[in-house]
Order: structure tokens, then C-alpha cells, then sequence
């Protein structure tokens, strides 16, 4: 087998066997295949797309290339969940503790942030003492004890896909419905998900921008799903405005708790409900999405969310105490108000640029190797919809430096005021099974 020969058939629309895509994907992370042959084949694959089999078998051989995860020792379905990610998106520190209230387990592998705000794993970490490296043993044993533990992905996990990433970074490839679905989901499955529950991202704040390519996303993932043998649902959510009123680590922690506690932002609350609820579905704890939506909200309701929400801090050595004291989180030095410069509604609200002004402020990571500030941050005292008038806050800057005028004015310029009222905003577009 020569990789020119397999490069010459995908640039002429042909199909790759599941034997050529393995011999591919394992010759690219040995490095015997070099950089500018596979740049090729990433190319033509960008052009000529792949059928829903070439697909699977790539979404396989990537998952294989490394350490494949056995959960086998965890009683129950395991059921995962993944977001393609965007500003404020807190959903998985929520969802968590609810569907592990319902006696789902969830053993969730999770990334660090690089770009806007930080990920699951550094909001986690801004807990004093919490703890995102377990032994094997250490998670299987929290999980089975506590039905939840969330940890850092290991550097072992779907190598080649990593690999493949920082290739079509710079090769003007990333944005190929194929290698997205086939690289988010090699490290579901080799994370050991049974079941997997997928956001969807759309809008300003994420890497889809139109419903019918997110639509378009989601069903070759859940394709893939179905293929290898995972439920997968995916959700198509909104992003367009950021996720909740609090950006940044911290700031991301008390807004969980507060819905968590039941008393949390509205629309952060609704989607929640609706991916905890078809996590449970998938967990075959109910036999309706409706069913599973009740039960979801009394759990919150009747403070058992909450409750285990404690239990996974205490399990992992973080300190339980910040759920019924959060201002035991880091807090920033000062706050400073970003007023309205007219009298209007909020017709919108650039999700990116309110990502760029917090990671500006050190929420988020410019590089990989940036350090994390835990406490700086944002808050939103208007969203799209709300009415407002000239020199009320906009927007709170949670900072440890005094010279915020470029992330001022990068919030001044994410807003957008007009005279009329906007539609509300839709927040899930649509649900593919």
C-alpha cells in the first residue's frame, strides 16, 4: 500500500476501505507518513468529502491510535456529553451532578480551555484544593461510590487525531464536516462513552455559524454514533449571545451552584434541563424526554443536585463549602461598569468578542502554555431583549488590573442597542436522534 496511491483516490472522489484509512491514520502517528502527504489527503478529503462508512472507520482508527478507556468496572450505562464549545458554557459543570442524582454514572474526561474562556477542567479548578488528576482506580472507585467524577483527558487519548488537528490548522482544513465530526467523536469513544449526548453550538460564540451546517454537523456525528454502536443524540443550540450571565472560571462556578440551587439565569436553566434530561433518556432511566425533563427539575428542585454537586467537590479534595459560601472562590480586585451609551434594547451581543475581552483579562488562553487567572471575569446585567437606558450597567469587568480600556471598549463594541424590541432569542434549534 502507498500513501500517493490512496492520496490519487480520494482526489478522485473514490472510497477508502477501513483497511486503507487504519494503514493511514497509524503510518501518520508512527511518522512514517510525513506532514505533506497527509496535508494532501486532508485536502482532498476538504473537497470531495467522505461517505458515512470512510467517516466511522476514520472516527475508529483515530480512537485507536492511542489509549482506549475501559469503564467496564463502572456499573450502568455511561453516559458522556460534549459541546463543540463556546462563551460561558457551563452546562457540563450543571448537568453533572443532576443526571449522577438520577443514578446515571458520569465519568467524563474533560479538555482545558485554549482561546475565549477556560474549559470544564480549569472552571474546576478555580475550587481551592479540587483535584482533576485521579488515578484509574481513584475514578472508577468515585464514580462507582459518588456516580460522577470529571477528570483531565489523558495526553494518550486519540493521539492522532491531535496530531491531525495542528496539521489542518495550518493547511486550511479545520472546517470540514468530516474530520470536525470524525475528531470530536474518536475521543468520545475512546474516552469509553456508552452514550452520548452532543451541543451543538450555532451563532457568533461558536465554530458553526448557520443551523443547516450545524445541522449538518450533528447528524454525521450522530451518524457515527450509530455506526459504532453509541445512542448519540445531538442538540443544536444557540450561541449567539454567551451562554448565562457569568464569564470566567469562578464566576462560571457560582452561576452553576445558583442553578443548581434552582434560582439561576433562565435560559442557562432551560438548556441544562434539556441535556440532562436526554443524558437520562440515554441512561434508559426514563422511557419519554417529557418524563425525564420532570425529574430533571425536581432534582434541582429538591436540592439533591445540589447535594451531589458537594460530594463530587469533596471526592476530588476541592472544599465543599464554596457551594453554600462561593465567595470562599478566588475574587478579582476590582470591578469596574460598562454603561449604555443610549437608551434602547439589546438586539445583540457578539458572543466571540465578549470571549476575546474576558480572556483579555486573563480568563482564557492566548497560548497553551498561558497561566489561568481564576478570579477576572465578566458579567452580563443585560442580554438580548432587555431594555436599558443611557448610563445603567451593561456589563460588570472583574479584574486584577486597573487599565481595562481595551476590554471596555471591545464590550462596548460586542453590544449592539437599537430603538426596537428583537424576537426572543430561540435557544434549541432543533434535537437530531
Amino acid at each position: 500500500m502507498r500513501m500517493v496511491d490512496l492520496i490519487h483516490k480520494k482526489r478522485s472522489g473514490e472510497v477508502l476501505s477501513e483497511q486503507e484509512i487504519t494503514y493511514i491514520v497509524s503510518g501518520y502517528t508512527r511518522g512514517d507518513i510525513p506532514d505533506y502527504q497527509m496535508s494532501a489527503l486532508l485536502m482532498a478529503i476538504f473537497f470531495n468529502g467522505m461517505t458515512s462508512e470512510e467517516i466511522s472507520a476514520l472516527t475508529l482508527a483515530m480512537a485507536g491510535s492511542g489509549e482506549m478507556i475501559d469503564l467496564s468496572e463502572i456499573a450502568g450505562i455511561k453516559v458522556d456529553k460534549h459541546s463543540t464549545g463556546g462563551v460561558g458554557d457551563k452546562i457540563s459543570l450543571i448537568v453533572g451532578p443532576i443526571v449522577a442524582s438520577l443514578g446515571i454514572p458520569v465519568a467524563k474526561m474533560s479538555g482545558r480551555g485554549l482561546g475565549h474562556t477556560g474549559g470544564t477542567v480549569d472552571k474546576l479548578e478555580s475550587i481551592p484544593g479540587f483535584q482533576i488528576e485521579l488515578t484509574k482506580e481513584a475514578f472508577i472507585h468515585a464514580v462507582n461510590t459518588n456516580k460522577i467524577a470529571i477528570v483531565g483527558q489523558s495526553g494518550n487519548l486519540a493521539p492522532a487525531d491531535k496530531k491531525m488537528y495542528a496539521l489542518r490548522d495550518v493547511t486550511a482544513t479545520v472546517d470540514s464536516i468530516p474530520l470536525i465530526a470524525s475528531s470530536i467523536m474518536s475521543k468520545k469513544i475512546a474516552s469509553g462513552a456508552d452514550a452520548i449526548v452532543l451541543d451543538v453550538k450555532i451563532g457568533s460564540g461558536a465554530f458553526m455559524k448557520t443551523v443547516d451546517d450545524a445541522r449538518a454537523l450533528a447528524r454525521t456525528m450522530v451518524d457515527i454514533g450509530t455506526q459504532l454502536k453509541r445512542n448519540t443524540i445531538a442538540m443544536i443550540t444557540d450561541m449567539e449571545q454567551p451562554l448565562g450571565r457569568e464569564i470566567g472560571n469562578a464566576n462560571e462556578i457560582r452561576e452553576s451552584i445558583e442553578v443548581l440551587r434552582g434560582t439561576g439565569d433562565k435560559e442557562l436553566t432551560e438548556v441544562a434541563i434539556s441535556v440532562a434530561a436526554y443524558m437520562s433518556l440515554l441512561g434508559k432511566v426514563f422511557e419519554s424526554f417529557e418524563e425525564a425533563q420532570v425529574a430533571v427539575r425536581d432534582i434541582v428542585l429538591n436540592g439533591k443536585a445540589l447535594e451531589t454537586f458537594k460530594r463530587f467537590i469533596a471526592s476530588q479534595g476541592g472544599d465543599p463549602n464554596v457551594v453554600d459560601q462561593p465567595e470562599l472562590l478566588p475574587t478579582a480586585a476590582y470591578q469596574f461598569e460598562v454603561l449604555a451609551e443610549k437608551d434602547g434594547f439589546i438586539n445583540q451581543i457578539n458572543a466571540e468578542q465578549i470571549g476575546i475581552a474576558a480572556m483579555l483579562l486573563g480568563a482564557g488562553r492566548a497560548k497553551k502554555e498561558d497561566q489561568i487567572d481564576y478570579a477576572v471575569g465578566l458579567t452580563l446585567n443585560r442580554k438580548i431583549g432587555d431594555e436599558v437606558q443611557i448610563g445603567e450597567s451593561i456589563c460588570t469587568i472583574h479584574a486584577n488590573q486597573q487599565d481595562v480600556k481595551a476590554v471596555e471598549s471591545m464590550i462596548q463594541g460586542a453590544y449592539r442597542i437599537e430603538n426596537s424590541k428583537p424576537a426572543p432569542v430561540q435557544l434549541i434549534y432543533d434535537v437530531i436522534v
